[in-house]
Order: C-alpha cells, then structure tokens, then sequence
C-alpha cells in the first residue's frame, strides 16, 4: 500500500499534535477581540467552511445580525474544506480559536472531549424548544450540549430520471426495495445503456458503512466512543461492493477511485455517466444545479424491504459550536441563537446549510425554495416517521474514518485485498486511531 495513503500530511499531523498536547493545558483565555462589560462595542471572530454562495448568504445573516445588536461586530473567517481543519486546529492549541466556529460532526466530539467547547446546557443562551428533538440530539454527548444543529439531512440515493425514461425503465419504489433488488437494477441499467453509463456509483464515504452496519442492528461507533461494528459486517459491506463492480452496476475500480475526490462539475452524476449516486440530501440541489436538470432523493435500500429498517437518520448537516475560551461567551451565544432561531437568519440562509431544525423557520423559507430545494423538505418531512436515532459521534480519533473507508474500498475494488483482509485492517487501524 502506498505512503500516501499510509500517513496524513505532516502539517495535518503537527496540527493534530499540537491540539491533543495544548488543549488540556491551556487556561482559558484568548478568542476574540474588543471590549468585554454589556454595552461595550464587542467583536467575535466566526469561522466557517462551504461554497461562494454560502459564503455570501452567512454574510447577509451576519449583517441582519449587526444591524439589530450594533454593539456586536462579526469578523468573518472563510475558508475551504480542505484547509479549514488544519487551521482550526492550530487556532485552538495556539489559545486562539474564533468565538463562533462552523463545526462538523467528525469532529464534534474531539473538541468538546477536550474542553475546546462550551456547553450549550450550561450556557442556556440559545433557545432549542422548537427544534426537531432528533435534530437537536445530534450535537448532544457526555451530558452536554457543543453543538447547536445548522440544517438536517439523511443519506440517500439520488436518482437520475431522464435515464431511466430513456431507457423505458421503471423508477424503483423506494419504500419496499431491498440491496438485492438495488443491485439488480443497477446492472440493468448499465447493460440497456449499452455501456454508455452505469446504474449506480459507490458511498465514498463512512455513512455507507454505518448505514450496512445499522442495518444489521450494529454501529460504527458507540455513545461510549467505541467500535460497534462487527468484522464480517465489514467484510460483507466490501463483498458487496465487489458484487457491484463484477456485474458492471458501477464504474471500474480506477474510476470509483477518482470519484471519491473530484470537483462536484466533474462527478459521474452531475456529467450524466450514472443513473444512481449516493448523496447528502442537502447537496441535491447544488448537484441538479452543476447537471441543469433535476434529480430525485431515493430512500437507501434495506435488508427485510422495509423502509423502517434502512437505518436512515438525520444529521446534522453542520452545527454551531462557540470556543470554551471565548472572552465573551454571552455574545457568541447569542450569535448562535440568532443564526438558530431568527427570521432574518433564516431568509438569508434558506436551505444552504440543509433543512432548517426549526420547524417554523422551515415553514417559513420552504415557499421560498426552487423546486429542487422543496423536494429535499418534503424527502426530509416523509421519511421522518421511519427514522432511527442519530448515531454516535465519531469519538477523539475517530474524524479521519471517512479517509479509511475510501482507501480500503479502493484496496478490495482493485483486487489488493480481500474483503476480509480489507475488514480486519479497517477496524485495526480505527482503533489504533481511536487508542491514540
């Protein structure tokens, strides 16, 4: 196997070291700039991730926040996803976090495990009774609460319906289809096209194995931060994916490969070169939006054919979180209430972060979506009677599982492991993370 794909990059590394030794003896300090007493001109640093249009409708949510608390300035700190963590890190172990971050569940609890967070029970500055209890309870561990959930999806299938039509296929009924009947059609779908495209792609994520492994009554990880999935459900999570590529239902190896971390332009859905994709909810429409053409949520396949045994759920697509060290945790929370509670929050934003929490925000701005957009709400609203609790989660270590997954799904795909081999090296090396 390949050095890169046996080391984080050393900068990751040094960040990562730098946050586990400095977290735990810091004092708390530091954070933001400005005054302090009530009244006082403050100014709280906001960090988040995400696209140009995120960017800009956080900066219309920021100035409808200014303008209604004039003594609150919002500095804003922008980046991409594939810096951001770094940075965050080595803010957080230098004691010099921002106020207000922009947080993932991936490492939610590797934060707030390390005092790195404040805790929203304790705070008791932002208002939670009218938000979704199993959206509220994705930020909520160890009796505390360190995140305030932004949007909400589920994973799931998104469907391609111009090629099925061109290829006088049925649309599958999602409520009662079963891995078997998923794997058939998408092997069907490859063939009638004669090549030109392919059925299905891969979950190029770790949500693929947690939703095999909820569906065999495991998880991935459990509330007590550890591994709760068995080998041979692994094993059998890889075999099937083996399955897949033999009948030709997804691309070759080498593609599924590139895939995994292309620029949304460039995906197989979005090129129109498979007719199914596993997603996000909330990134439907910005996928329609890169393809022209709508796109339709699917629930995941079960084992039994029974929507409510899928193992579905809802994540927080991102939270709110405020820096323990904050030097003004009053504010910084009251930012979070109004990005979690407010009107104007909520028309700025729409549906950017996901489906709002709030149930009354989400009426609010669902007859302000596009199409594509209310077909998410409804997605999220129908399957809200067959939900599962949120999973666990990931605990300290636990954030570069996704990576993991990628790599040793490649390693079976290609023929460099076998699923077995692939599962027993899987689940070694996250506990060794998780150990650490």
């Amino acid at each position: 196997m390949s050095t890169k794909f046996q080391r984080r990059p050393l900068r990751r590394r040094l960040a990562g070291l730098a946050l586990a030794t400095m977290l735990l003896t810091v004092s708390a300090c530091g954070g933001s700039d400005g005054g302090g007493s009530d009244g006082d001109q403050v100014t709280l640093r906001f960090s988040w991730w995400g696209s140009d249009t995120r960017h800009q409708a956080t900066q219309k949510a920021i100035a409808a926040f200014e303008a209604s608390h004039p003594n609150i300035k919002i500095k804003g700190e922008f980046g991409e996803w594939s810096g951001y963590w770094d940075k965050l890190a080595t803010t957080v172990a230098a004691n010099d976090a921002p106020d207000v971050i922009q947080m993932d569940e991936k490492y939610l609890r590797e934060y707030a495990d390390r005092g790195a967070l404040l805790d929203f029970k304790k705070d008791n500055a932002v208002d939670t009774s009218k938000m979704e209890p199993t959206a509220l309870g994705a930020g909520e561990f160890s009796g505390g609460l360190f995140g305030i959930t932004a949007g909400i999806n589920s994973f799931a299938l998104m469907a391609n319906p111009q090629m099925f039509k061109s290829l006088g296929i049925a649309m599958p009924d999602d409520k009662t289809w079963t891995w078997d009947q998923y794997a058939d059609l998408s092997a069907q779908l490859t063939a009638k096209s004669g090549g030109k495209f392919h059925g299905s792609g891969i979950a190029s994520n770790e949500a693929g194995v947690a939703v095999w492994a909820r569906q065999n009554g495991e998880a991935l990880f459990t509330p007590d931060g550890k591994i709760g999935v068995k080998p041979e459900t692994v094993a059998n999570y890889f075999k099937f994916l083996e399955k897949l590529r033999d009948s030709k239902a997804i691309p070759s190896a080498a593609i599924n490969a590139q895939n995994m971390t292309i620029p949304i332009e460039q995906n197989y859905m979005v090129t129109k070169k498979q007719a199914l994709g596993y997603t996000w909810s909330n990134q439907v429409a910005a996928m329609s939006k890169a393809a022209g053409q709508e796109f339709q949520l699917l629930r995941m396949p079960s084992v039994t054919g029974k929507a409510a045994d899928n193992g579905a759920y809802y994540k927080a697509s991102m939270f709110w979180s405020v820096s323990a060290r904050s030097k003004h945790p009053k504010e910084a929370s009251e930012f979070v209430n109004f990005l979690a509670n407010s009107k104007e929050a909520a028309e700025a934003m729409l549906s950017e972060r996901g489906v709002p929490p709030n149930t009354e925000l989400r009426a609010l701005v669902t007859p302000k979506l596009n199409p594509t957009e209310t077909s998410v709400v409804k997605f999220i609203e129908a399957i809200q009677p067959e939900l599962r609790e949120a999973p666990a989660p990931p605990p300290v270590g636990g954030g570069n599982v996704e990576k993991m997954v990628q790599r040793y799904t490649t390693e079976v795909l290609f023929d460099r492991l076998s699923p077995e081999d692939a599962s027993a090296q899987f689940l070694k090396e996250l506990e060794g993370q998780i150990n650490k």
